[in-house]
């Protein structure tokens, strides 16, 4: 049995258990994250691009699952559901850094004077944000793809059964993800 085929497995044996959680069942969800969590982590990683906030959001995410269960109607669709909670709610920890970063750049420059160490550092960080800022910039429909793939590591087939998509049109969407990224950043970086 390949990887793909225990995936399509574990998401059919999911779905009592996403039914038990729709039921109010705490047990249930406490087994739903410990089968989950792994992959949600990654999926919130792979928008944020670090760990700091990390376990934060996925809190953020496991609570809004229990509270928002009962909306989910059609139980085999319940990974991509649960990726899109994950995936907004990264999305909006990301906003909220990027803010934060704004400002202690902006204080940093204030204090630094040009070739010192702290310089050097800011221009890490500065690449890095342009990075992040270049692939949260992206349109939706090819940055979900571009995260699944390059940070999430998954074959174009499986990012086509959690989005819905046929791999060919993964594929489009990554080339065009890739090339938007580098029109981007073409002299930023």
């Amino acid at each position: 049995m390949n990887r793909l085929e225990a995936a399509e497995l574990d998401i059919d044996a999911q779905q009592p258990v996403v039914e038990a959680i729709r039921q109010g069942d705490s047990y249930a969800m406490t087994e739903f994250i410990r089968q989950n969590e792994r992959w949600v982590r990654g999926a919130i990683f792979g928008v944020l691009g670090r760990t700091s906030d990390l376990d934060d959001v996925v809190q953020r995410v496991w609570i809004q699952v229990w509270r928002e269960a009962r909306r989910l109607e059609d139980l085999s669709r319940w990974r991509p559901w649960v990726y899109r909670i994950a995936r907004n709610a990264a999305t909006d920890a990301l906003r909220g850094r990027r803010r934060e970063q704004d400002a202690i750049v902006r204080k940093a420059e204030m204090r630094s004077t040009p070739g010192s160490p702290a310089d050097v550092q800011l221009a890490g960080r500065e690449q890095e944000r342009l990075v992040l800022e270049s692939i949260a910039a992206l349109p939706e429909i090819y940055r979900e793809p571009f995260v699944l793939k390059h940070l999430e590591d998954l074959s174009y087939k499986e990012i086509g059964e959690l989005l819905g998509l046929p791999p060919d049109t993964v594929e489009t969407r990554l080339v065009r993800a890739r090339r938007l990224l580098r029109e981007q950043l073409a002299g930023k970086v």
